[in-house]
């Protein structure tokens, strides 16, 4: 059977949470990288009910909410490590992606953000006339 901890302690797990630490953050952790022609985001999100997830963008700033519910009922709990509340981290973009087809996924506690980079970001060829013949250089 677990044992409660002495005050000070948990006082010290409570500034953890509220706070966080290098190891463990208090906002939702993420990883973020390009393939290819897309621009990829992974949001850590164990434990959520998908339907307490929220994803907003305006102009170029994605919003991701979640909730985890408080516990209901009368309980003397033991251990209470995991964070519950609201959950809210804000994602500046590039002019370069396209925020009009973001594509969100979540899955096995993780959400996937998929965001194409802009038609008019990637790189394209553009013909020169030079003397009487068309030249093809990347611009």
């Amino acid at each position: 059977m677990l044992m409660r901890t002495d005050p000070f302690r948990d006082l010290d797990r409570l500034a953890q949470q509220v706070f966080g630490t290098a190891a463990h953050p208090a906002a939702m952790p993420m990883d973020a990288w390009r393939e290819g022609d897309r621009f990829v985001v992974e949001f850590d999100l164990p434990g959520m009910d998908p339907d307490s997830l929220d994803l907003g963008v305006e102009r170029n700033v994605v919003t991701v909410r979640a909730t985890r519910p408080e516990l209901e009922g009368d309980r003397e709990m033991i251990a209470a490590e995991r964070s519950r509340g609201v959950f809210s981290r804000q994602l500046f973009l590039g002019e370069t992606l396209d925020v009009d087809r973001i594509d969100a996924e979540y899955t096995d506690g993780v959400l996937r953000l998929t965001i194409p980079v802009a038609e008019q970001a990637k790189p394209r060829r553009i013909e020169i006339a030079h003397g009487n013949g068309h030249k093809a250089i990347n611009a």
